[in-house]
């Protein structure tokens, strides 16, 4: 009875408590990353009283120790290389602010020049390999939408993967969306067909379709994608077609491996990064991307239905570096 007791008080302090804002959740998921970078580089700085070859150097291996890539890494070394050179800087007390703006360039050149829902009505087809995340992503891309007083179908086409359905039809439950389901290891470009014939019977603005994560091999995989394409096409050709991949930010380098191997055969409008609290590997965001281009569209850094928004770059970048020049 007393364990009872105490767990509703703290319950119930929980609900008194004040609700975080989005930025300080961030930076809390963040906080990984964010000692994987800032602060080695607290302690990296300290060791040097001024700035030398020695000290970019040290700064790549932390670059690279944060799963930044080897490519990005010696990129932005040059740049802080010629940042420092240009502009007569002595003192490496400024390096941590040098980078953290070199760092938001980068980010901000391949900014979202796509908007999530430019135009309604929107059909976003949601990729991705098995254990990314997809299925709760889409819940929670369902929610968000929602909150944005957008009417959203949920199209449940990852026939192959047992309990797969069901799990999209729970999601649409937690969020109040209707979903067009058919029995597992139906063909998914059905599913698609009626998810289209559905939203535009009910005038949606948003339809959210899962597709499968993995087949028997990659030439299955680009085929079902195809037909589903060619069924939207020629269905729905008016609507607005974007591909997102989701990616868990807990593999780190290998989340680059998939977004290159997707991006071969199907055309990726944008990515969704997922699992970004559990990291230490936050860095892998920045080849992401500037090497390929893609813009990242969303991130979610926890369990909550809430937990899943749009990304913006300087927010990112202030959430790890937490500088004062950055700091909110």
């Amino acid at each position: 009875m007393i364990n009872d007791q105490t767990n509703l008080s703290e319950r119930a302090k929980n609900l008194d408590a004040p609700k975080k804002s989005w930025f300080q959740r961030l930076k809390e998921g963040l906080q990984k990353t964010g000692k994987n970078f800032t602060d080695k580089m607290d302690e990296v700085l300290k060791g040097y009283a001024k700035i030398d070859e020695d000290l970019f150097m040290d700064i790549e291996d932390l670059l690279i120790g944060a799963d930044m890539g080897m490519d990005t890494t010696m990129n932005v070394v040059d740049t802080l290389r010629e940042e420092v050179r240009t502009k007569g800087i002595t003192d490496p007390s400024v390096i941590k602010n040098i980078l953290a703006e070199i760092l938001l360039a980068r980010l901000e050149k391949y900014g979202n020049e796509i908007s999530l829902v430019e135009k309604t009505p929107t059909i976003i087809l949601i990729v991705g390999v098995n254990g990314v995340g997809k299925t709760t992503t889409i819940g929670k891309m369902a929610h968000y939408f929602k909150s944005k007083e957008k009417s959203v179908l949920m199209v449940a086409a990852d026939t192959f993967r047992a309990a797969a359905v069901d799990q999209l039809k729970e999601w649409a439950l937690r969020s109040d969306v209707d979903i067009i389901a058919q029995a597992e290891g139906s063909d998914p470009a059905s599913v698609i067909f009626d998810g289209i014939a559905s939203a535009k019977s009910k005038n949606k603005d948003v339809i959210l379709c899962d597709t499968a994560g993995r087949l028997h091999n990659k030439k299955n995989l680009m085929n079902e994608l195809n037909k589903i394409y060619r069924v939207i096409q020629r269905e729905y050709p008016e609507a607005y077609l974007q591909t997102l991949l989701v990616l868990d930010a807990t593999t780190g380098q290998n989340a680059l491996s998939q977004a290159k191997e997707f991006n071969s055969f199907t055309e990726l409008n944008g990515l969704i990064i997922t699992k970004l609290d559990g990291s230490a590997k936050g860095g892998m965001v920045f080849p992401l991307q500037s090497e390929y281009g893609i813009p990242i569209k969303m991130i979610g850094i926890g369990e909550g239905i809430d937990d899943l928004k749009p990304f913006e770059a300087r927010e990112f970048v202030e959430a790890i570096f937490s500088t004062e020049k950055f700091e909110k």
